[in-house]
């Protein structure tokens, strides 16, 4: 299974394994990282599950779609490497990718 390296808020870093298929919101979800409030359960309609993607993936990554850059204008955290993590589908080839929690809005 693939590892993904979460860094809290608070800086610690975390390596959690994860099931391809998941989002990056559901595996942080489901390994306790509470940090992650995604409101929407993961439909694109909120900003909540705001991350930071390592430069080093961002290329690996999908394009971002209209929706989720409209969601990440509203945030005050957003740089050139945001993203919403439940529209990241994390498997094998997302293997070791670094993600940092955004400051909560």
């Amino acid at each position: 299974m693939p590892k993904l390296i979460v860094v809290t808020r608070e800086g610690e870093e975390r390596e959690i394994i994860g099931e391809a298929g998941l989002s990056v919101m559901e595996v942080i979800r489901d390994n306790g990282i509470d940090e992650i409030l995604a409101l929407c359960g993961g439909c694109c309609s909120c900003a909540t599950c705001h991350v930071h993607v390592d430069p080093e993936f961002a290329a690996k990554l999908p394009p971002m779609g209209e929706d989720e850059n409209d969601l990440l204008d509203s945030t005050s955290d957003r740089d050139e490497f945001s993203r919403l993590s439940c529209q990241i589908e994390f498997g094998d080839a997302l293997d070791g990718l670094k993600v940092r929690i955004a400051e909560e809005d």
